[in-house]
């Protein structure tokens, strides 16, 4: 799925007000994380994620393996913050969150 960047902008304003659901320590990206995250884009679509740590280099990778690992579209990442989106269902009456059309 490709969202165009005004579809994006709208994802990133509604996930301003989000609190991290998913906080990832020191060990990185593990298995449970992963499970963690899945769970939670079933449950919400869009999620916000926290990352600890200062090397940015290392959140970019994080940022890219999560979006492989899950299947969700990158929205938004800042500083320690990541955002991502998947919805879960091609249905439009069970989805979440309704994305504007281009």
């Amino acid at each position: 799925m490709k969202l165009s960047t005004k579809q994006i902008a709208h994802l990133r304003g509604l996930a301003h007000s989000l609190n991290p659901v998913v906080m990832i320590g020191n060990n990185g990206l593990t298995e449970n994380v992963i499970k963690e995250i899945e769970l939670n884009l079933n449950a919400h679509e869009l999620i916000k994620v926290q990352v600890a740590g200062d090397d940015r280099t290392a959140r970019k990778a994080i940022f890219d393996d999560i979006c492989k690992q899950t299947s969700a579209i990158a929205v938004h990442h800042i500083g320690k913050q990541l955002v991502f989106y998947r919805p879960s269902s091609t249905v439009k009456e069970s989805a979440k969150i309704v994305i504007p059309k281009l």
